[in-house]
């Protein structure tokens, strides 16, 4: 049996076992994802969209879908070094891709502001839900949020009312818990910022195992007039782990919305992120760092589609690539026919350390207006000996002075997130991971 011919035996059997407590629109999406899945299938290198990133290990794996939402012996403290120490914000906790209420904390939220379990809020207050859920994120070209849909589960509902303020972020931890057999989870986030509404939220992906497992996450992202949203994800995965998500935001007029993305684990890994802006006046921003050792596969392609006018995008995405790891970036611009006054900027830039280290770039800009600012560029190259030897010059030695110039190229990225306590702890977390400098190589 093949993998999709699994997906669709046992997406047989969960119809069934919801049939009773989901509501009926939602059988009816997930029925329509499932029907989308079957018909495309995985993607293969032949797909323009795939050509650099081959997910036959995925297609070829019959993944089972993880169970119950408790580890035994498994305590918050545990959790700490996700968390950060001490943050001061609520956290939702999601183990094998169910909500863990006993390891979850939600601090006291300003009146109306929802944040919780999207399964208890589809059982509890579906009508809240349905206005969203799966409306932006597309099925007809995306084969893995077709599947993320149908087995749709659980994840995060945040729901932020007109004018409402977190002053605290809002964490959303997802830990898979290999049991010994390849597990898959489908962790579908909901964020909707009303009018004038302003938050901060994190995804943190992670494992307490090394088996290979398979985490499929789709995150959607509606944002109303002078919404404000900052959106920070961590993928920490473990490296034997297959990791694909989609983000699919839609904003309206004189939201600002920003996207921080920082990939570090995962064997083979594809982030796809989709901005619509959809009114004027909008401000959105994508910056994203990737380090990739060994045999890594780090994937990602952004899209921002201008559909209206006076808007502007800042978009930044750096690599470090080390051993014989890939790095591929496919971001493109699009703006439309009466979406004068753009102002875009896309950029990126790669630093390889090693002679097999491989990116594949390619920044795009598809302009169907003549009153814009749109600049695109990308860079691959290796630690700037001038600089190197301006260091060492000064006094520095030759290998203090590559790990100076290789943090410093990645905590550029690092220092634009909002959050502190995430901030402060990634920039301890890459004093650990990033390479020393320049793998050995003759004359160098």
């Amino acid at each position: 049996m093949s993998a999709r011919e699994h997906f669709v035996s046992e997406f047989s059997r969960l119809q069934k076992e919801h049939a009773s407590r989901q509501p009926a629109w939602l059988g009816l999406v997930r029925k329509a994802a499932l029907d989308r899945f079957a018909e495309m299938g995985f993607p293969t290198l032949d797909d323009e969209e795939w050509k650099y990133t081959n997910v036959a290990p995925i297609a070829k794996t019959s993944f089972q879908l993880g169970t119950g939402s408790k580890v035994p012996g498994l305590k918050v403290d545990q959790l700490q070094r996700i968390t950060f120490g001490e943050m001061e914000c609520s956290y939702l906790v999601f183990l094998n891709g169910r909500f863990a209420p006993d390891l979850s904390r939600v601090r006291p939220l300003p009146e109306g502001v929802r944040v919780g379990s999207l399964a208890t809020a589809l059982e509890q207050e579906p009508g809240r839900v349905e206005p969203y859920l799966a409306r932006h994120a597309a099925l007809d070209k995306q084969p893995f949020v077709s599947l993320n849909t149908a087995f749709l589960q659980d994840g995060a509902f945040v729901h932020l009312p007109r004018r409402k303020v977190m002053e605290e972020p809002i964490h959303l931890i997802y830990v898979t818990v290999p049991n010994g057999a390849p597990l898959v989870s489908h962790p579908r986030n909901l964020i909707v910022a009303e009018e004038g509404s302003q938050a901060a939220v994190v995804e943190s992906y992670v494992s307490l195992g090394e088996s290979p497992y398979f985490t499929n996450a789709v995150t959607e992202v509606v944002a109303s007039e002078g919404a404000v949203v900052d959106l920070c994800k961590l993928q920490r995965e473990s490296e034997q782990a297959y990791h694909v998500a989609t983000l699919q935001s839609h904003l309206s007029r004189s939201a600002r919305f920003a996207s921080h993305s920082i990939s570090l684990g995962g064997a083979l890994v594809r982030n796809d992120l989709n901005m619509v802006l959809d009114a004027e006046g909008i401000e959105c921003v994508l910056n994203g760092l990737y380090l990739a050792q060994g045999t890594q596969h780090i994937d990602n392609h952004t899209f921002i589609d201008h559909a209206k006018p006076h808007c502007a995008s800042r978009e930044l995405y750096k690599g470090v690539l080390s051993g014989r790891s890939h790095g591929v970036f496919n971001g493109k611009i699009l703006v439309r026919k009466d979406a004068q006054k753009t102002d875009a900027k896309q950029t990126n830039k790669n630093l390889l350390l090693s002679e097999e280290a491989l990116v594949d770039t390619k920044p795009q800009l598809e302009i169907y207006a003549d009153d814009v600012r749109c600049t695109h560029g990308a860079t691959i190259g290796q630690l700037d000996e001038e600089a190197l030897f301006y260091l060492c010059s000064r006094g520095v030695g030759r290998e203090d002075a590559r790990s100076l110039l290789i943090h410093a190229f990645a905590t550029d990225l690092i220092s634009r997130i909002p959050v502190k306590p995430v901030r402060t702890g990634l920039e301890c977390l890459l004093m650990t991971r990033l390479p020393v400098g320049i793998e050995h190589r003759e004359g160098i």
